[in-house]
C-alpha cells in the first residue's frame, strides 16, 4: 500500500461509516434496532 493512502485510509473508512449511518437514520432503521432490543429484552426477562 502507499504511504499516502495508509495515511488517508482510517478517514475514508470514517467518511463511509458516516455516510452509511447518516442513510440508516433516514431510513429509519434506528427505530428499528430500538424495537428490536426491546423485545429481545422482554423476552428475556420474561414479561413478553
Amino acid at each position: 500500500m502507499k504511504p499516502v493512502l495508509k495515511k488517508l485510509a482510517p478517514f475514508i473508512l470514517l467518511a463511509v461509516s458516516l455516510v452509511f449511518i447518516g442513510v440508516g437514520l433516514l431510513r429509519g432503521e434506528h427505530q428499528t434496532v430500538l424495537e428490536k432490543a426491546i423485545n429481545i429484552c422482554m423476552e428475556c426477562i420474561g414479561i413478553g
